[in-house]
């Protein structure tokens, strides 16, 4: 495990070997994530949604693997168990400034990589709190394309495109707003915040191209850059998806301004 700090304080342990069952499609994942307080911010391995671990990237189709975990999502039919789960494996890492960068190999459940991806995780500190930089970047490992898809793209109604950047917050009355909407779920505005019971405020910020939010503050609480959300996305060869998100995490329950004046 590696731990990250701000301004000495613990604000994030990474988890880089999770022994997962496949039906979970292990990765390494950040929890618990912190406010500069001590307030936890993250949940991971929940009852309701046991693939859900703190903040990582998961994809429910890369090339018809399931990258998420759990049942996967099959048109005409709905969710389904299949043996279709994948893992994703860090082979190495090294510190950077603030942080650390990963080199981390998406596989089957046989070991064959689909995916390589580099990935750099920082904390700095900000107004109001500190920011988390997740920076990644998809490779093919072949000269074919590999295409990712979600629910959303095999049918599955009610905006339902997750899959990307995936945070799981803890439970509580939770509110979510955009930079130009206070319902942000399915825009691509150019942040979306999330204050749960008052006691903390997350803010998002990095989607491009078609990338959409998916949020989440009913059912459970989470939000996602979601990166097909309404259409199959391909990367070809040589021309790697890259991505960074950038996260506020605030203790108590920020406004507009107070999120703007932090993300600027």
């Amino acid at each position: 495990m590696t731990a990250l700090r701000v301004a000495g304080r613990p604000v994030a342990t990474y988890v880089e070997h999770p022994d997962l069952d496949i039906r979970l499609a292990p990765r390494p994942y950040l929890h618990p994530i912190r406010t500069l307080s001590g307030v936890t911010v993250t949940d991971a391995l929940c009852h309701d949604h046991p693939w859900h671990m703190g903040a990582s990237v998961t994809m429910a189709d890369v090339d018809g693997l399931n990258f998420w975990g759990g049942r996967t999502y099959v048109r005409d039919e709905g969710y389904v168990w299949l043996d279709d789960h994948g893992r994703i494996v860090q082979a190495d890492s090294s510190p950077v400034t603030d942080g650390f960068t990963a080199l981390l190999h998406w596989q089957d459940a046989s070991g064959a990589v689909i995916l390589r991806e580099q990935r750099t995780v920082t904390a700095r500190e900000a107004p109001h709190g500190w920011r988390l930089s997740f920076a990644y970047a998809l490779s093919t490992v072949t000269e074919s394309a590999v295409i990712l898809g979600s629910p959303a793209t095999h049918g599955r109604p009610g905006q339902a495109g997750y899959g990307g950047f995936f945070w799981r917050a803890t439970e509580g009355p939770a509110t979510a707003f955009g930079a130009l909407s206070d319902s942000p779920h399915a825009s691509a505005d150019p942040w979306l915040a999330v204050t749960v019971a008052d006691r903390y405020t997350l803010a998002f910020q990095g989607l491009a191209d078609g990338d959409r939010w998916f949020a989440r503050t009913e059912e459970y609480v989470g939000v996602c850059a979601a990166l097909a959300f309404t259409d199959p996305l391909p990367i070809k060869p040589a021309h790697p998806l890259t991505r960074t998100i950038h996260v506020l995490v605030a203790d108590g329950a920020l406004s507009r301004p107070q999120i703007e004046e932090a993300l600027a």
